[in-house]
């Protein structure tokens, strides 16, 4: 077999047994295709040349968090290709990750939140889609993926309950907020029937002609959002989910909790947020504390 075919068959193996999403086994093919360009053979690659890849990598200004990713995706490869006796060592196992740098998302205010939110007004079956779609990724925090893969019966309105399927398939148990559990009842039980081949699936979120929202039609309708407001047109999916975290632990809420209710399974990702908090805290006490004005 060659390098395409090993590939094919980590790609293969890696939906069927290793349940990852179609967002990571997308990504392992776009990295390993490419490391496989530059060095011409990656089942016969040494430690060697893989280290000159990735450092070419970090000469072309890619962030160490996206080399750090591709070096993972070798390091799964080689390790399918160990376990099925091609290879006799993984070559990648003892290349040491660039130094992440993690940056400090950005999260809006809650008063900004709301007018990004109640731009919609439910008066049409779009309106009230987009805002029971807002509500739901800022009341609990999806995922642009998780929203538009989500499916009715994996919402319980009565308990107020969703059940989303993250990273990896893995599924979680987020509590919704009381204005999520009612505008995502207006939406399903006046709106949604209305839409044009809404009967044919139980996806959640639909467009007018009936299919499953695209990663990108979310994009839109943040942006949509955003503009209508007169918030930042900069914003995507994941500053709701920001936010969402952010507002919590300004609220006292405990940092493993936040996790859980995100989906981390490393709680370091989940700490990011706090210098978000603290940042804020220390804006407020600079702005409205008589000795926080430069009057020292």
């Amino acid at each position: 077999m060659d390098t395409d075919q090993h590939l094919d068959s980590f790609l293969t193996w890696a939906v069927l047994v290793g349940s990852l999403s179609a967002n990571t086994v997308s990504a392992y093919r776009r990295d390993l295709i490419e490391a496989a360009d530059f060095t011409g053979d990656l089942v016969s690659a040494d430690s060697a040349a893989l280290g000159q890849w990735l450092q070419h990598l970090l000469r072309k200004k890619l962030a160490p968090s996206t080399v750090a990713r591709k070096l993972s995706s070798l390091r799964r490869f080689y390790s399918f290709l160990v376990e099925r006796n091609v290879v006799t060592t993984n070559p990648a196992a003892k290349i040491r990750p660039p130094s992440a740098v993690f940056h400090v998302p950005y999260s809006l205010s809650v008063e900004e939140v709301v007018l990004l939110i109640e731009v919609w007004t439910g008066e049409t079956a779009l309106s009230s889609r987009n805002r029971a779609l807002m509500e739901l990724a800022y009341g609990s925090g999806l995922r642009a993926g998780e929203l538009v893969s989500l499916t009715v019966d994996r919402l319980s309105l009565n308990d107020g309950w969703v059940r989303p399927l993250g990273k990896g398939s893995k599924e979680r148990m987020v509590p919704m907020s009381k204005p999520s559990v009612k505008w995502m009842g207006v939406y399903l039980d006046l709106w949604r029937s209305s839409i044009s081949g809404s009967r044919s699936g139980k996806t959640v979120f639909l467009t007018k002609n009936g299919n499953a929202l695209s990663r990108m039609t979310v994009w839109n309708i943040v942006r949509s959002s955003a503009l209508k407001a007169g918030v930042s047109s900069e914003l995507h999916p994941h500053t709701l989910r920001h936010s969402f975290a952010t507002h919590l632990l300004e609220g006292g809420a405990d940092l493993r909790v936040v996790q859980e209710l995100l989906g981390h399974s490393d709680i370091r990702t989940t700490e990011i947020y706090t210098s978000v908090s603290r940042k804020r805290l220390s804006e407020a006490v600079e702005k409205y504390h008589p000795r926080g004005r430069g009057s020292w």
